[in-house]
């Protein structure tokens, strides 16, 4: 295989001493021999450069040969009549060899010049496409990728340890013609596991196998194998090959280590902040339920003992006390499966086109014990455009900020409702005058059990992030403003239907049957 690729250069070379002579003669003729001298010269440089140091060297023999028959006499003859002529066929050769190695040493600079870009420039690419990667398998994929453009005629495979068992291997990523089932090569990439060496093809520990397969170590500890299996056009037969393959190893198990270690890292946390959860809905949940359970349990004791109070007013009053903190149990025990719901991904909206003017109305029905005795304004212009809304859901948001507004004002204090159109969106505000919120509290009001003030029947902090929810998973927003002259105002907006969207729209009365 060499002697075929090599054959062309010496064949070049033997052509380009034949033009030099030739050319030699037409423009010198057999006068000015130091010219003659110095075009063979030349050729056999564009020789060296061209073809490399074999055919220079023949080049050179070549190039005294022909000077001597064509431009020394006896011409047309090898014999040489001047003994001078001896000395110049000599240092002509030498310089030719000479000229020939330093243009091979020129050429083999160059040549590792340009592998050092090639390796710095595959190195580099692989370092930045997988140090912005923060999941295995793209990763994986990314590296094999990386590996087969580098090393050429290689197919790819990653094993990594089982969950259940970090002992064993399973193979993550694998090109077609690679691992097979009961593929004796798993058993050497077991050992490449065990023992952290390489193996296999192209090594010194069991190199009759199909693949050459390298562990994969981050800075910590061993955490994949990368096994390669070569054809015959791979790159992997030289000792600058080999050194690259170890440090793209090398990048692929540090950038491995980096994602689990950042998994275990996310683990722990989710572990930490489900902990943290669970107490505080514990420690919410615990008084809160206590009070109206206490309250409901005593109301209906009362009712049952036997010296009870007979007459009606004070029946009623008692049943009307358990009534309404069972109403109060039901919202806590609601909005805890809103939020599961939430914090699970279960809630689903069914948006229709929806007259937002009927949605305020119905929640202001609903809400119609918790609003007596408040003066509760609702402004929403007759031209507001229908929004495109799960009702049940946006009906839930209204009565969750009405009740914070009379949990969190004096009672008769009024409570103001708006709807506007603005820039594309439909602004829901509901607005109130009590203590208001502090610019120390908007950002966090609306997280999980966190209540900006702490007062008997203020409930686990659970309604405003359920606003926040529904809202999100409608594509609004939800924030919270003081209001000029004292209090709240709590806004939510939906955007509004663009053109080409299509939602169906519920019947109104004149339009349902009977």
């Amino acid at each position: 295989m060499n002697r075929e690729r090599a054959l062309p250069g010496y064949l070049a070379g033997a052509a380009v001493v034949g033009a030099s002579t030739l050319m030699a003669w037409i423009v010198f003729g057999r006068v000015e021999l130091t010219d003659v001298t110095m075009l063979l010269l030349l050729g056999v440089v564009v020789v060296a450069m061209r073809f490399g140091y074999g055919p220079s060297l023949l080049a050179a023999a070549l190039s005294v040969v022909a000077f001597d028959f064509f431009f020394v006499r006896p011409y047309w003859s090898f014999a040489v009549s001047d003994p001078r002529h001896i000395v110049t066929f000599a240092v002509m050769f030498l310089v030719a060899v000479v000229i020939s190695h330093l243009t091979k040493r020129i050429r083999d600079h160059a040549e590792h010049a340009r592998e050092r870009e090639r390796r710095t420039a595959s190195l580099y690419a692989l370092s930045r496409d997988v140090g912005a990667l923060q999941s295995t398998k793209p990763l994986l994929e990314a590296a094999a990728r990386h590996v087969r453009e580098v090393f050429g005629g290689v197919k790819v495979a990653f094993l990594m340890p089982r969950h259940d068992d970090r002992d064993a291997l399973e193979v993550v990523y694998a090109d077609d013609g690679t691992f097979i089932a009961n593929d004796t090569d798993l058993g050497v990439a077991d050992w490449v596991w065990v023992n952290e060496r390489s193996a296999g093809a192209g090594t010194a520990t069991l190199p009759t196998s199909r693949a050459m397969i390298l562990p994969l170590k981050g800075a910590g500890a061993r955490v994949a194998v990368l096994a390669l299996f070569p054809s015959e056009s791979a790159m992997l037969g030289t000792a600058e090959e080999r050194q690259l393959l170890e440090t793209f190893a090398g990048l692929i198990g540090s950038a491995l280590e980096r994602i689990l270690l950042a998994d275990e890292a996310r683990g722990a946390r989710l572990r930490m902040e489900t902990e943290q959860l669970r107490n505080a809905l514990l420690s919410s949940v615990s008084h809160d339920l206590k009070t109206p359970l206490a309250v409901v349990t005593g109301a209906t004791s009362a009712l049952l003992e036997e010296g009870a109070p007979k007459d009606e007013v004070t029946r009623r009053e008692l049943i009307q006390t358990a009534h309404e903190e069972a109403q109060r149990l039901n919202r806590l025990v609601r909005n805890l499966l809103d939020m599961t719901r939430l914090e699970a991904g279960a809630l689903k909206v069914n948006k229709n086109l929806e007259s937002l003017e009927e949605v305020v109305g119905s929640a202001l029905n609903r809400m119609e014990d918790r609003l007596r005795g408040r003066d509760v304004k609702a402004t929403i212009p007759v031209d507001l455009p229908l929004v495109a809304l799960d009702a049940a859901l946006v009906e839930q948001v209204l009565i969750n900020l009405l009740e914070n507004a009379t949990k969190y004002t004096p009672e008769g204090s009024p409570i103001d409702i708006e709807a506007k159109e603005k820039d594309g969106e439909v602004e829901v505000d509901v607005a109130d005058r009590g203590p208001g919120v502090s610019a120390a509290d908007v950002d966090r009001i609306f997280e999980k059990f966190y209540r900006a003030h702490e007062r008997e029947g203020g409930g686990v902090g659970l309604g405003l992030t359920i606003c926040r929810g529904v809202v999100t998973a409608h594509g609004g927003r939800i924030w919270v403003d003081a209001r000029p002259g004292g209090g709240a105002v709590f806004h939510f907006a939906l955007p509004l239907p663009s053109e080409g969207e299509a939602y169906p729209s519920l019947p109104t009365e004149s339009e349902h049957p009977g």
